[in-house]
């Protein structure tokens, strides 16, 4: 029986909020608690027989500020939406919701998603519960600071370009980026459509696997998600020939960190191999193009007509549009919707997004053809452990490039797993990637790499 299940709601709901009280004033994590709203669940399925057939009954759950959550607002952590009440749910809330889980709370988050520190929230930058003088990461910060400090048994993220995975290893947890189309992206506001992924971020490997599960599947509101069987996971065979990816430049702590997993892997009998990558300089462009044409426009909607903020006193209707988003949209959005325009313009359409989208398939080729030889692509989650506040945050460029290890399965599609690592004194994460909807296969390594870090 999983431990959420051993435990009564209210009680559990109670501590958490405890803890919220005592530290959100400080870690800036959620944005809004549902304080009465989780004391009424948990009263409910307090009262439930112990055989209801609710898998994640009186499990506790946040949900990032760009994924709807129905008469609940959802401003993406910007000006442009403050105010903006959700009319329905998206369908990882209602499918969690179904299963007896209950949410307690809306977590802050780099606006629109946009950001690898959440430094970018129009509400102030998330603190990260392993030293507040950290960021924990981005663009789910806020999810994950939450799920480290104790707020609630798993967090709700999204993953565009590691913004699940990346804050998950800043923070010390493991974060899930799904096959593009495994879970439904209904519901959740939208940054660059093609790579955008709804995952867990989870204390325990337990919490993380069931809401995924729950989540999982066809939904006929997403023409994306696939209609291919969700398999439970149970006894998987664990994986045993993985391909190591490793560029230059890794801090000390991370490279001893993964290395000493690589030789605990090699002594219990799996084969690693170093692979070479020949694509370490492409990655980051590809991505920063592809996305933030999507972004320009995705984000083209808020425009001060039919929700959302709107400029006081236009003088007519272009002024209407300029001034609510120059006023509504922060400084890194704006900078990604022109630097998304330039690029589908005209004259350089051609010379940037169509060679961008040339470089995505090739990725997805090079990536294919390692999973064939390889069962699981091991790389670092970031190059870097957590950086402190502020100190990337007057050059773009160096954030930007604080991507570079997560952008890869985005661009190809493939699943990723991030998993913390016990082996250095700051938080430092190992990645898994997998061939499409081999999930479980994720799920059997992370599980034995747990068992070896925890091995003398």
């Amino acid at each position: 029986m999983p431990f959420w299940q051993q435990r009564k709601a209210l009680p559990a709901v109670e501590e958490a909020l405890q803890r919220i009280h005592t530290h959100n004033p400080t870690l800036n994590a959620l944005l809004e608690v549902y304080e009465e709203e989780a004391r009424q669940k948990a009263q409910q399925l307090d009262s439930l027989p112990a055989d209801a057939p609710l898998p994640l009954r009186g499990l506790i759950y946040v949900h990032k500020d760009n994924i709807c959550y129905a008469d609940h607002r959802a401003s993406a952590a910007s000006r442009i939406l403050q105010n903006f009440v959700s009319p329905y749910s998206a369908t990882a809330i209602e499918r969690l919701e179904a299963a007896g889980a209950l949410c307690i709370g809306r977590a802050n988050c780099d606006e629109f998603a946009m950001g690898s520190s959440n430094e970018n929230s129009a509400y102030g930058p998330v603190r990260n519960p392993r030293n507040p003088e950290w960021v924990p990461g981005g663009s789910s910060g806020g999810s994950a600071a939450a799920a480290a400090a104790g707020f609630c048994d798993m967090a709700l993220g999204s993953d565009t370009g590691g913004s699940i995975r990346q804050p998950a290893a800043f923070c010390g947890l493991y974060g899930l980026k799904p096959t593009y189309g495994r879970i439904s992206r209904y519901g959740l506001i939208a940054y660059a459509s093609s790579f955008d992924q709804i995952g867990p971020i989870a204390p325990t490997l337990e919490a993380l696997i069931a809401t995924y599960e729950v989540m999982a599947g066809w939904d006929e509101r997403d023409a994306t998600t696939s209609a291919r069987p969700v398999e439970p996971f149970s006894t998987h065979p664990i994986p045993h020939r993985y391909a190591l990816l490793l560029p230059a430049g890794l801090h000390p702590a991370v490279h001893t960190a993964v290395q000493t997993l690589v030789e605990k892997l090699r002594q219990a009998g799996h084969a690693v191999e170093a692979v070479d990558f020949p694509y370490w300089d492409y990655l980051v462009p590809t991505y920063y193009i592809l996305t933030t044409a999507e972004a320009s426009s995705n984000l083209a909607r808020y425009d001060g007509v039919r929700y959302g903020y709107r400029t006081a006193n236009p003088k007519d209707l272009l002024d209407l549009y300029a001034r609510t988003r120059s006023e509504g949209f922060g400084t890194e959005v704006k900078r990604r919707i022109l630097l998304g325009t330039f690029v589908l313009s005209a004259g350089y359409y051609e010379a940037y997004y169509q060679r961008a989208q040339r470089a995505r398939a090739l990725f997805y080729d090079y990536t294919e053809k390692l999973l064939s030889t390889y069962e699981v692509i091991l790389l670092p989650t970031s190059a870097t452990p957590p950086f402190a506040l502020g100190e990337k945050t007057a050059d773009p460029i160096q954030m930007y490039l604080s991507d570079l290890l997560t952008v890869y399965a985005n661009l190809t599609g493939h699943p990723a797993l991030q998993v913390p690592l016990p082996f250095s004194e700051v938080p430092v994460g190992i990645q898994l990637m997998g061939p499409y909807f081999a999930e479980n296969r994720l799920f059997a390594a992370a599980y034995e790499i747990q068992r070896l870090s925890h091995h003398p």
